[in-house]
């Protein structure tokens, strides 16, 4: 039996998130903490390029996130 490969998407041209996308939709929960540790430390490189302007808009970002997990946890099971 032959593999037959992935499509390749768009993004995954992309050098370095299309490389991560890659390894996301193969092993998700293999790569989830290499994911959030390249993502903390994109942030803590912002933070020291742009300085605290970039720690808000990255904040500014999470809004629409943290109230998704807001309504999420009120609803319960």
């Amino acid at each position: 039996m032959t593999d037959i490969p992935h499509p390749r998407r768009a993004y995954h041209h992309i050098p370095v998130f299309g490389w991560l996308a890659r390894d996301l939709e193969r092993d998700f929960m293999g790569n989830i903490g290499y994911a959030l540790f390249v993502l903390v430390t994109l942030l803590i490189l912002a933070v020291k390029t742009w300085g605290l302007v970039a720690l808000g808009l990255t904040a500014l970002a999470l809004v629409p996130v943290m109230f998704v997990i807001l309504i999420l946890l009120t609803l319960g099971d």
